[in-house]
């Protein structure tokens, strides 16, 4: 045994910077029922649905991942209860956990929560992050074009059923920064653990500005308006700083203030094999084929599916504030990619 855990720890994927990659996220689809204007262009160009990789592509490619260290998956969108097989897909993913997968996670807008809770708790699924900007109904509507009644609906079901919710709220200046206090105010009252998150620019039509950020500090001064605010000491991954309000946990994921990539441990994968080092990477690796071919169970596969992501992964950059600086000195012909949230997921 102690020989296999060697093995499995020489075939770890780690960076340049001595960061070593413990979670997957893979977006199963890039279908989404609402607009964020954070997150989705006005006029989105789905992905053909006969290039979306298969659920079985998907497992071969997660039980090579858990091989190599992966401890967490998390199952992203667009909105990944939009997938038809998504809830099979999770059910097969337990049977990971006896070669070292931890936990099975999921984001989603909870927008259909209500139909899938009991299903998602029954096939093993471990917890669950939900995106909720605003408890006010119009504001709501005005930043998803959708009701929000469904959403608290599918939130009530998660908590009946026993599945552990995170809160993720992405804040905007002048658009919803007003929501600060009535959803710190409903955390406490719901017991469901909140996190504020920074605007960031993956917004889909990239109009982002920094002067849209509502940054850590603002938010925590205004929390101090009405909480006793305290600090905790964060020694994980987790991309969130961690505090108290009342001595109700509250989260803050500051990319732009207080990048967290120093600790960063995820990788992705999109609904169409492109994998990415990196939220912000301006390249990512086209997969679709290599992917498939693990089906075959042919060792050739996984050792040139290894090398080629071994060497991918080596060559993250340091973290987002390093990309942006690299992108501003380019010259206007060199081509990347356009990051859009709702291709990768959160």
């Amino acid at each position: 045994m102690n020989r296999m855990l060697g093995q499995k720890d020489e075939m770890q994927f780690m960076d340049q910077f001595g960061r070593t990659k413990r979670k997957l996220r893979i977006s199963v689809t890039d279908r989404c029922n609402f607009k964020c204007i954070y997150c989705m262009p006005e006029h989105p160009e789905w992905m053909k649905k006969n290039e979306l990789l298969s659920f079985e592509a998907l497992y071969q490619f997660c039980d090579f991942m858990v091989q190599r260290g992966i401890h967490s998956i998390r199952i992203t969108g667009g909105e990944p209860l939009m997938r038809q097989g998504v809830v099979h897909f999770i059910e097969q993913l337990q049977g990971l956990k006896k070669i070292g997968l931890k936990r099975v996670s999921m984001t989603t807008n909870a927008h259909y929560l209500k139909k899938y809770a009991f299903a998602l708790k029954q096939a093993g699924l471990d917890d669950l992050n939900i995106s909720l900007d605003s408890l006010d109904e119009i504001q709501f509507k005005q930043l998803t074009q959708k009701d929000l009644a469904p959403v608290l609906e599918g939130i009530r079901a998660a908590k009946i059923v026993g599945l552990p919710i995170k809160i993720n709220s992405v804040l905007m200046k002048g658009i919803n920064d007003d929501q600060i206090l009535p959803l710190a105010r409903w955390s406490i009252q719901e017991k469901i653990n909140l996190r504020f998150i920074e605007f960031m620019p993956l917004d889909g039509d990239h109009k982002w500005s920094n002067a849209h950020v509502v940054s850590e500090q603002n938010i925590l001064d205004i929390l101090k308006t009405k909480f006793n605010v305290t600090n905790q000491m964060n020694h994980s991954a987790d991309p969130a700083r961690q505090y108290l309000i009342n001595h109700h946990p509250i989260g803050m994921i500051s990319t732009i203030t207080h990048s967290f990539c120093g600790s960063c441990d995820r990788l992705r994968l999109t609904a169409q094999g492109e994998f990415y080092n990196c939220l912000f990477a301006p390249q990512g690796l086209k997969l679709s084929t290599e992917i498939k071919a693990l089906a075959f169970t042919q060792a050739s596969s996984e050792v040139n599916l290894h090398h080629i992501l071994s060497q991918y992964i080596w060559n993250k950059e340091q973290g987002f504030h390093a990309i942006e600086q690299r992108l501003k000195n380019q010259t206007t012909t060199t081509s990347s990619r356009k990051i859009s949230m709702h291709m990768l997921g959160g």
